[in-house]
C-alpha cells in the first residue's frame, strides 16, 4: 500500500512539474497576455455612451483572441468604470499606470475624465486613446494622447455648412455647462463668427437640470432663425421637449453627443426633425456603396446586434477604433509604449467606425468633417438629412 501511495505522489509531482515547465515555456515563447487598460462610463447619466463602449471592447477582444490573439498572445482588457467623474478616472488611471503589464489605455468615454488623465498618461509615457470629443484633448498636441471621437470643431463646421446652405444667419445657442458643452460653445463662437452667422443669445444649463424653459424663453425672445443645443443626454432631450411645449418652430440642431437611441427614447416625439452631425454608423445602410467605411460599419453593426441583441451606436464605434488602433500597433511593433505611440501617430487611411483616420505629429485625431453624415430623425428613426 505504501509503495502505491509513493507511486501516486510521484506521478502527481511529475505532472505538476511538467505543467509548470509547459507554462514557463509558453511564457518564454510570448504566450503571456497583451494587457490593455479601458476606462469607460458604465454607470450614471452617461452610461448609454459607456456601456456600448465596454460591450464593443469585450466583443472585439473575443474576436481577436478567437483568431489567435496578437502574434499568438491573447488580449486581456483591464476594465474600470469612472461613473462619468474625473476623480474616479484619475484613480482608475493610477491603478493602470501602476500595472507594468499595461501597454496602453483606451477611453475615457467623456471629455472631463479624459482631460483629467491626459497629463498623467503623458508624464508616464503611456499611450492614451480617448473616446471623447473635445478638441482640447488633442490640442495642443501631447505626444502620448490621441482620440477617436470626431472632434467638436468638426461637428461645428458641419453644422455651419448646413446653416449656410439653408441661408440661416442667426441662431440661439444653449449648452450643457460640463466640459463637453463648454468646449462646443467655445468652438461655436470661434467658427460661427468667421462664417458670418450671428448668435443672438447664448444660454447654458447644468447636467442635472430637469427643465430649460427659462433659458429657451430668453432665446425665443431674441428671435433666432434656428436653435443649437450642445450636450449629451438627458439635457438635449429636455431642450427638445421644452421647445415643443413653448411652441418654438425654429429648426433645432444638436451636436454629435445625441448619437444614440437614448435621445429618441427620452425626447419622444419631440425628437422628430432634430438635425445633427453624426458618425456614419447610424445611417450606414443609406450611404453610398463606394464609401470605404460601409462594409466595416455594416459588419460591426451585425456583430454587435448578434452579440448583445440590440443596435450598435456611434459611441461603441469610438471604442472599436481605439482598441483596433492599439492592437494594430502592438502587432506591428510589439508591446513597447514608445513604439506603440510612434506607430499610432503614423496611422494612414485606417478605415474605422468613426471615420477614416490619418494621424500626424500635428493631428492626434486624424479625422476631417467628412467623417460626419448629417442626420435627422423621422418618426423615431435615423435618416439622412437633405
Amino acid at each position: 500500500m505504501l509503495v502505491k501511495r509513493v507511486l501516486v505522489v510521484a506521478i502527481v509531482v511529475v505532472l505538476l512539474v511538467g505543467l509548470c515547465v509547459a507554462e514557463c515555456s509558453a511564457a518564454k515563447k510570448g504566450k503571456s497576455p497583451i494587457v490593455i487598460g479601458a476606462i469607460f462610463t458604465v454607470t450614471g447619466d452617461n452610461a448609454p455612451l459607456g456601456v456600448p463602449e465596454r460591450q464593443t471592447v469585450e466583443m472585439l477582444a473575443k474576436q481577436i483572441n478567437a483568431a489567435g490573439g496578437i502574434k499568438g498572445r491573447p488580449v486581456k482588457i483591464e476594465f474600470y468604470d469612472d461613473g462619468g467623474k474625473p476623480e474616479q478616472a484619475v484613480r482608475a488611471c493610477q491603478d493602470l499606470l501602476a500595472n507594468k503589464s499595461v501597454v496602453a489605455i483606451i477611453g475615457p468615454t467623456l471629455t472631463g475624465p479624459s482631460l483629467a488623465i491626459a497629463n498623467m498618461c503623458e508624464t508616464a509615457k503611456m499611450p492614451l486613446i480617448s473616446c471623447a470629443a473635445s478638441i482640447k484633448i488633442v490640442q495642443p498636441v501631447k505626444p502620448y494622447v490621441f482620440k477617436t471621437a470626431q472632434t467638436d470643431s468638426l461637428a461645428v463646421a458641419r453644422l455651419i455648412d448646413y446653416l449656410k446652405k439653408s441661408k440661416i444667419k442667426s441662431v440661439g445657442f444653449i449648452n450643457d455647462s460640463n466640459a463637453f458643452g463648454a468646449s462646443g460653445r467655445e468652438q461655436w463662437l470661434k467658427l460661427s463668427e468667421a462664417a458670418g452667422i450671428k448668435t443672438v443669445d447664448m444660454e447654458s444649463f447644468n447636467t442635472a437640470d430637469t427643465d430649460m424653459t427659462a433659458q429657451l424663453t430668453k432665446i425665443r425672445a431674441a428671435g433666432p432663425k434656428a436653435v443649437i443645443c450642445w450636450g449629451t443626454n438627458p439635457g438635449p432631450a429636455i431642450v427638445a421637449k421644452n421647445m415643443r411645449t413653448l411652441g418654438m418652430k425654429q429648426p433645432l440642431l444638436m451636436s454629435h453627443g445625441i448619437s444614440n437611441m437614448e435621445f429618441i427614447r427620452l425626447a419622444g416625439s419631440a425628437a422628430d426633425g432634430v438635425i445633427f452631425p453624426a458618425g456614419k454608423l447610424l445611417v450606414a445602410k443609406f450611404i453610398s456603396k463606394s464609401d470605404p467605411q460601409k462594409a466595416r460599419l455594416l459588419k460591426y453593426s451585425a456583430d454587435f446586434q448578434k452579440a448583445f441583441g440590440k443596435s450598435a451606436n456611434t459611441f461603441g464605434g469610438h471604442a472599436w477604433d481605439a482598441l483596433m488602433l492599439v492592437a494594430d500597433a502592438v502587432k506591428a511593433v510589439g508591446p513597447n509604449h514608445v513604439k506603440i505611440r510612434d506607430r499610432v501617430e503614423k496611422t494612414k487611411r485606417f478605415v474605422g467606425i468613426s471615420g477614416v483616420f490619418t494621424m500626424s505629429p500635428r493631428d492626434h485625431n486624424g479625422l476631417t468633417k467628412d467623417a460626419f453624415a448629417l442626420v435627422t430623425i423621422k418618426n423615431g428613426k435615423w435618416a439622412l438629412a437633405k
